[in-house]
């Protein structure tokens, strides 16, 4: 047997004791989402579409508060031009990759689809790239550029008159693909009593055609009361100054009139602080999400069901990924060996077709060079009879002048000696 001694226990004042350096649970999860959004930045992708002299790029510049010094665009291009710039921005210490897109040349062309293809054609290589992107099985999405479109500015010309037909198309075939903001551009320029009512008659216009715009969520108790009031303002009559006026004691942005000046971030003035809070102060996040979790959903589903990918089997059961992939692997397989079948068929018969028609050819051509030759010959017999014929002239000729050169020079004689 053996024997375990009982150790004596240590004085109290002798144990070592932690305490905690700070709070602990799990309500820090917040906490660390937003460190570590601080660390990567954030993205964020506007679309400008609007027909050229709108005030695009001057809006941006008074949103964003900076100066992106983009180039004026001519009307006169005979295509739609995107043009995407990114820009690092950064606010205290939060960084901001923006992107802004521009569609140069959108609706000066006589043939007006081009400029509605143009613009889908870009949404979508956006969303094909972060697809392809996510079907590697190396995937870097945390490295990768998002370039998919959060927001789409659709600026409307502040004709009081209500939408062309290409804006009614144009955010028809959007509404499914990106955030639609309709904005009334230059909203100066028209009176205040003819721009509610200009107002009304474009959401009476897109609520009748049925294109979604984008709605300012209300089912956070933070921004309910602000973006139910942002939804009553919808479409936002803005505009946009790149130039300061001193009003009172202080710089702001303004434009100045010979009748007076417009404040860009006056209410009474303008919806532009309105379109500035939806954008950027409450809803950009909320874009972003629906920019991934609807749009991107929605065209992620189309492609891969045209990929042949399905949720669900033939009969009903669930598919695993690996089994439509196998599935779409082998009829992929067998279309391919069916057109390679098909290919080698065509060629055959084709080389039986070449075959027959050159053993046709070589017939025709043995029977006529035997035509051809057979005239030869009698070509070459007559030549002969008519050589032999000249030769006996030929002779005969010459026999005849030896006479008659002869008779000739004894006629000479004659004469000479019966002169003597």
């Amino acid at each position: 047997m053996c024997s375990s001694a009982i150790l004596p226990k240590p004085p109290l004042d002798t144990i070592r004791t932690l305490s905690p350096s700070g709070h602990v649970g799990f309500d820090s999860l917040p906490n660390q989402l937003v460190n570590g959004s601080l660390h990567n930045g954030f993205v964020f992708n506007v679309m400008c579409i609007g027909e050229t002299g709108l005030g695009k790029s001057t809006l941006m510049d008074t949103l964003f508060n900076t100066s992106f010094e983009s180039m004026p665009s001519e009307h006169t291009l005979p295509s739609v031009n995107l043009k995407a710039h990114t820009y690092e921005l950064q606010e205290n210490n939060i960084k901001l990759k923006l992107t802004i897109c521009d569609t140069l040349g959108y609706g000066d062309q006589i043939n007006k689809a081009d400029s509605l293809k143009a613009v889908i054609d870009y949404i979508d290589v956006q969303f094909e790239s972060y697809l392809q992107e996510e079907l590697k099985i190396n995937r870097s999405l945390k490295d990768f550029h998002d370039s998919r479109i959060h927001a789409c500015l659709y600026f409307i010309a502040p004709t009081g008159h209500g939408l062309k037909t290409l804006d009614l198309l144009c955010m028809k075939e959007l509404d499914t693909r990106v955030n639609i903001i309709p904005i009334i551009a230059k909203a100066d320029a028209i009176t205040k009593s003819d721009l509610q009512l200009f107002k009304t008659s474009v959401m009476e216009e897109l609520n009748k055609n049925k294109v979604n715009i984008y709605e300012y969520p209300t089912n956070d108790d933070g921004v309910t009361d602000v973006n139910q009031n942002m939804n009553n303002h919808v479409p936002f009559a803005v505009v946009g100054s790149n130039e300061f006026v001193t009003v009172g004691n202080k710089q702001m942005r303004a434009r100045q009139y010979p009748w007076g000046i417009v404040q860009i971030e006056n209410e009474s003035h303008c919806d532009f602080v309105k379109l500035r809070e939806m954008l950027i102060r409450t809803n950009m996040e909320d874009m972003r999400e629906q920019t991934h979790t609807k749009h991107y959903e929605l065209y992620r589903r189309r492609r891969l069901g045209e990929m042949g990918f399905g949720d669900v089997e033939m009969n009903t059961k669930p598919a695993s990924f690996q089994q439509a992939f196998e599935m779409k692997r082998s009829m992929h397989l067998s279309e391919l060996q069916a057109k390679k079948d098909e290919i080698l068929q065509r060629f055959e018969q084709r080389r039986i077709t070449n075959d027959n028609q050159l053993k046709e050819r070589q017939r025709e051509l043995n029977a006529k060079f035997a035509q051809l030759k057979k005239e030869h010959e009698e070509e070459k017999r007559k030549l002969d009879e008519a050589r032999i014929k000249y030769e006996e002239e030929f002779i005969d000729f010459s026999n005849r002048k030896i006479q008659f050169n002869s008779a000739c020079q004894t006629m000479t004689l004659g004469k000479r000696g019966h002169k003597k």
